[in-house]
């Protein structure tokens, strides 16, 4: 049985849809269910999980194949193999702070503080700059922290940037694009080569139309 990390909420409807069309599913997961297993037929069974939570469900073991996105990948240094770009949930993992402040002038700064749902990701950037770094892990909404100025800057994924747009933040740097993977764990892959394998060209097939 090949178990499948299904993220819940918009990208794991959107990852649902791929695996619909790709015909690994047959059906839609009922996201809004308190149930959190759903064996399909007797070779499957789908995990509702949190979408942080993907690549540590594949890591150990406990599902064989994941949806996460690649921001997530990077922020846990997920020990999974990558098999395919699923091309959703597209976004940019960014610096960002309020609207006038200057790039130069904010990197700069000896100390900076960050707030951040990535301190991983936020953490290695700044470090990179040579610039020294107060990671405050955040778990709501990041813009708030550059808002009242509790931090200097921010470091978040970015799709359309209305929401800095809102709150008065502008993005300053650009660190990487971000989609959503098909990932693997390590151990699955070699035991269930030939029913992932065919997994993964599915979803190939209908995410380049190929």
């Amino acid at each position: 049985m090949i178990t499948i990390a299904l993220p819940k909420g918009r990208l794991g409807e959107e990852a649902e849809d791929i695996l619909i069309k790709s015909g690994i599913l047959k059906k839609k997961i009922p996201q809004d269910s308190r149930k959190l297993i759903f064996e399909i037929g007797t070779d499957m069974k789908i995990l509702l999980v949190r979408a942080q939570d993907v690549p540590t469900y594949v890591e150990m073991g406990t599902a064989d194949i994941g949806i996460a996105g690649k921001d997530v990948l990077i922020e846990h240094s997920s020990d999974v193999f990558e098999l395919a770009d699923m091309k959703i949930g597209y976004c940019k993992m960014t610096v960002a702070a309020k609207k006038g402040v200057n790039r130069e002038e904010l990197f700069a700064k000896d100390f900076l503080k960050v707030g951040t749902k990535y301190p991983s990701i936020a953490k290695k950037f700044f470090s990179n700059i040579s610039t020294q770094s107060e990671i405050i892990k955040l778990y709501g909404s990041v813009e708030l922290g550059a808002v009242t100025g509790m931090s200097e800057c921010i470091v978040d994924i970015v799709s359309t940037g209305g929401t800095l747009k809102e709150n008065g933040l502008d993005v300053v740097e650009e660190l990487f694009e971000s989609t959503a993977r098909l990932i693997c764990n390590r151990s699955s892959y070699y035991r269930e080569l030939d029913k992932i394998e065919e997994i993964k060209a599915a979803v190939i097939k209908t995410v380049t139309g190929a």
